[in-house]
């Protein structure tokens, strides 16, 4: 624990102008991390900072990490795509490091608190610098490090490439290890995550080595603890990233790394052929998807390319590589996609039913090429697509040109449809949704949404409901249902049974029954996931460290009223979902469907066969107020259980569960409807859409 209070506390969180100022006035050395909302606070320079603040033991050496967006002063570092170190002595700027550059940073550091020292104590004049790569209209990135009154400048031109430091290599602490190796070496690393991948995530990062015989070994593995996904690259002027990474990690088989590459990872790291420690991708196609996967807002385009989507909405599209030509010419479309400037956030390679192919195609059956279309459908996989960009559908639909072969090759020589035509088949190779109507309904045949449970406590409902609510809708949830009831206490406890008898669970009952909550059905795309990533860690200090913009950074007051709940893998969502909201059918559109639910099951066991019995008088919320030994107490249980402040317990990814899988025709209910007869007339159902 020791260890991790020193994490939490090395770095200063500055979340608005005021704290911003405040930082200014702090005498000595600040190096401020500036960082985006989409990747959060560089990562992989905590353990440097951490071994330096310990080596020297200076007061005058203080470290921050600060969101470019939430802070007027740094409203020009907005965007960018790389970590930015800023120094400031004195209230000034004296030094700037862009990139997660070990070596570089620990250089600057000693220099800057060196002269900072000289200033302070022997009245020396200061250094002030501009940082000359915000300039308007330069073209240039400009590394602003003071020695000797240089600049080293680094243009924004880069390649970039996924690395993952695998589950075994972390597990066995190595992986902080490993990434000085990176940095020494040479590579940015331009964000860094932590994450556990589920067996479905694994599946589909790994499909295409789906024909190898180690496949299910691999999907296990990389499935069984967290990961480290890091984004590298190398300024232009250098050699391509991808292929000096995998110079680095070595071969795949590790004992002819060891032989081979004695100094590559693998041979260092690695244990076994699946147990390699490190992963990194073949080509720039491949990193391509990799970046959509794990980073879909990542961009590697131009400042201004990137100014310019900021302005404009981004649009997901649906493609379909049809069976005849995917086998041959998969990697020659998606490259194609790719130097369109299309993204590819999701893919999914499946063999179609005639009953899909009618349903999907239903405004179709009729005209005279559907035969061919069913025949050519069913032959084999096709592959779909979820692409993603600025205009994604008109975009994607000019790339493709005119429905009709013969029409493509002569009108539109260039377009996919006429290169990639076949002899003698009459139909077009490549599908594109017609509307940005079509393709969310398209989309949502191939990848269906998934829910989840999401619950607002009392005390932050009754101060932040609205503002919580809000920040849901903009994450981009559907609210498939939502109802606030005042849980009895032997609804809470059935609520955390799981959690019965440890040394927490009265005092989060106690909570959890003190007065209202919020219950919400969240329908995504990786539904579960997302919402446990926009709540944020479960201790709120770390949250503020680790990720600031989450939910309970911002609106938790400690580790047990952490302000939200959510369930841990999809799974339990279903189990909680129906305990809560009843047997209840969720369209794949997110809608509740059918019987209109309420939250009668929220009322004590002995009321719940009296419809007018009243619900529990909230408990006194002085009764479950915890005085400051006693929070610390819980705290201390919390974090010994590892188990979440809302009793969550840890995921178990080998449980998670995946709802993107298409069913014959149509997307699976959320819950199995039980053998109700009672039915609710249509003006009721719509009454009650409206309400929400």
């Amino acid at each position: 624990m020791a260890g991790k209070k020193k994490e939490i506390t090395l770095q200063t969180t500055i979340l608005n102008q005021e704290q911003w100022d405040q930082m200014l006035a702090v005498t000595g050395l600040t190096v401020v991390d500036v960082y985006q909302a989409w990747c959060g606070p560089c990562k992989a320079v905590i353990s440097l900072f951490r071994k330096i603040k310990n080596e020297l033991g200076d007061d005058r050496l203080h470290f921050a990490v600060a969101e470019a967006d939430l802070i007027d002063t740094l409203q020009k570092y907005r965007g960018k795509c790389e970590p930015t170190f800023l120094f400031y002595g004195g209230g000034q700027l004296v030094a700037v490091v862009r990139g997660a550059n070990a070596p570089l940073l620990q250089k600057c550091i000693l220099e800057q608190l060196d002269a900072e020292k000289r200033v302070i104590e022997e009245g020396a004049k200061r250094k002030v610098i501009k940082d000359e790569a915000l300039v308007e209209d330069e073209e240039q990135e400009v590394m602003v490090l003071e020695d000797e009154e240089e600049e080293v400048l680094v243009t924004a031109n880069k390649s970039y490439t996924v690395a993952i430091i695998k589950p075994d290599a972390v597990a066995h602490g190595k992986a902080d290890e490993i990434i000085m190796k990176i940095q020494e070496a040479g590579f940015e690393i331009l964000a860094h995550e932590e994450r556990t991948l589920t067996k479905e995530e694994a599946r589909n990062f790994y499909q295409h080595k789906v024909e190898e015989s180690h496949f299910e070994e691999l999907i296990g593995f990389m499935s069984s603890g967290t990961c480290r996904i890091l984004i590298l690259s190398r300024p232009e002027g250098t050699d391509d990233v991808i292929p000096l990474w995998r110079e680095f990690i070595g071969p795949t088989q590790v004992e002819v790394a060891k032989q081979e590459k004695p100094k590559s990872l693998r041979a260092l790291y690695g244990t076994e052929n699946v147990f390699n420690a490190v992963h990194g991708c073949d080509n720039k196609e491949q990193a391509s998807r990799e970046l959509a996967f794990f980073f879909p807002n990542f961009g590697a385009s131009s400042e201004v390319q990137l100014q310019g989507q900021r302005n404009e909405k981004m649009q997901k599209t649906l493609a379909l590589i049809r069976p005849d030509i995917l086998k041959e010419k998969k990697n020659d479309i998606l490259q194609k996609i790719t130097e369109a400037g299309l993204t590819i956030a999701l893919q999914r390679e499946i063999v179609l039913t005639e009953k899909q192919l009618y349903e999907f195609y239903s405004e179709h059956t009729e005209e005279e090429y559907f035969p061919a279309l069913l025949q050519t459908m069913t032959s084999g996989p096709v592959l779909a697509l979820a692409l993603t960009s600025t205009d994604a559908v008109e975009r994607w639909r000019k790339l493709l040109g005119p429905k009709n072969v013969n029409q493509a090759k002569e009108e539109a020589p260039e377009s996919l449809r006429a290169q990639f035509a076949m002899e003698a088949v009459p139909i077009n190779q490549l599908h594109g949704s017609g509307t940005p109507q079509e393709a969310e309904k398209e989309l949502k045949f191939f990848f269906s949404m998934e829910h989840t449970l999401a619950t607002i406590k009392p005390d932050a409902l009754k101060e932040h409901r609205d503002e919580i609510v809000k920040k849901i809708e903009e994450a981009g949830f559907v609210i498939s249902q939502m109802d606030e009831k005042t849980l009895s206490r032997e609804m809470a406890e059935e609520f955390y049974k799981e959690h019965k008898g440890k040394p927490f669970f009265d005092q989060l009952v106690d909570y959890m029954s003190e007065g209202p909550t919020l219950m919400m059905i969240l329908s995504k795309e990786n539904a579960v996931e997302e919402w446990r990533n926009l709540m944020g860690p479960t201790d709120p200090d770390e949250a503020k460290q680790t990720a600031p913009d989450s939910l309970r950074a911002k609106f938790a007051k400690d580790i047990l009223k952490n302000a939200l709940h959510g369930s841990s893998d999809q799974t339990q969502a279903m189990e909680k979902i129906q305990f809560v909201f009843g047997d209840i059918n969720i369209g794949a559109d997110g809608i509740v469907q059918g019987i209109e639910p309420d939250l009668e099951k929220v009322m004590c066991p002995e009321s719940r066969d009296d419809p007018e019995a009243p619900v529990d008088p909230p408990i006194d919320s002085s009764q479950s107020t915890l005085n400051d030994s006693s929070q610390k107490s819980v705290s201390r249980e919390l974090e010994e259980e590892k188990v979440d402040g809302d009793g969550e317990a840890p995921v178990d990814p080998s449980i998670a569960s995946s709802q993107s899988t298409l069913n014959d025709g149509s997307q699976k209910s959320l819950l199995q409807e039980s053998t109700r007869k009672e039915t609710v007339d249509s003006d009721r159902i719509g009454s009650r859409r409206e309400s929400q």
